[in-house]
């Protein structure tokens, strides 16, 4: 049985998703919870590698494995074997050539930023503190010039090697918003936080961290939305703006076109 977990996780205490040697993992406390509960040993495959430190609103991973725990009561299961900063909302069967990974069409991810020369202690962890008063209008205009297919090299990290640095961007959004994990609107006396949404077909190791660096840079005016245009033609990563630290991001949404049973789950909402 193929299976596809629905969940999300605080990656504060974790080094990423991918096991990893010298840390902890999400891959590895999410496969041992399912081989302890099902007495098997399992791979766990999951939708994208986020960073260490980065988090997850929305996130899917697969496993097979001979279940006799209902699904519907599979995600309790799992949840009394994890820690309280990763947990599992649903379990689908899915078809059998369905992995994670490489079903996924489309992704999101959302970096969040608060304009505060105070710290926030609620806000520690979840969101990047900016220091200097940003235009959202520029942000905006700015984050347009990064849509479409391009060659994405000028924000990037040396990391994974890769065959190409050519990536298509579907949407890219600045916008005020509320906390993210809070219901309640920020004291209206405070700045509202900012979040930057980037939806792609995938994307560079730290791309959407460079991104919203090189975007805060033209919010405060030390680039030009015209500037983004040239940084991307000239593909050179010492032009575009820092990448930002990995607490203020969250993997956002998901599209599953073709797996029609995690249509209900609302990935993409």
């Amino acid at each position: 049985m193929n299976i596809a977990l629905i969940l999300s996780y605080d990656g504060t205490a974790y080094h990423g998703w991918q096991v990893q040697k010298n840390g902890a993992s999400i891959q590895q406390t999410l496969t041992e919870a399912v081989d302890k509960l099902l007495g098997c040993q399992t791979y766990v495959s999951g939708v994208g590698r986020t960073d260490a430190g980065v988090h997850a609103r929305r996130y899917v991973a697969n496993f097979k494995a001979d279940c006799t725990i209902p699904l519907d009561r599979l995600p309790l299961a799992l949840n009394a074997q994890l820690p309280d900063d990763i947990a599992v909302s649903a379990a689908v069967q899915v078809p059998e050539d369905f992995d994670a990974r490489f079903s996924c069409t489309k992704k999101e991810y959302a970096y969040y930023v608060y304009p505060s020369r105070l710290p926030d202690p609620f806000l520690a962890g979840r969101a990047y503190r900016y220091t200097y008063p940003i235009d959202l209008a520029r942000m905006q205009a700015g984050a347009q010039r990064f849509v479409g297919k391009q060659d994405f090299a000028a924000v990037r990290s040396v990391g994974t090697p890769v065959k190409s640095t050519v990536r298509t961007i579907f949407h890219c959004e600045v916008e005020a918003c509320e906390a993210p994990g809070f219901t309640a609107q920020r004291d209206m006396e405070k700045e509202p936080l900012i979040r930057i949404r980037v939806c792609g077909d995938g994307f560079l190791y730290n791309m959407v961290r460079a991104i919203s660096g090189t975007l805060l840079y033209v919010g405060s005016g030390k680039l030009s939305p015209d500037d983004v245009t040239a940084i991307l033609r000239a593909g050179e990563r010492a032009e575009a703006g820092p990448t930002l630290p990995a607490h203020g991001l969250y993997m956002n949404r998901l599209w599953y076109e073709d797996t029609p049973e995690l249509a209900p789950y609302r990935l993409d909402a």
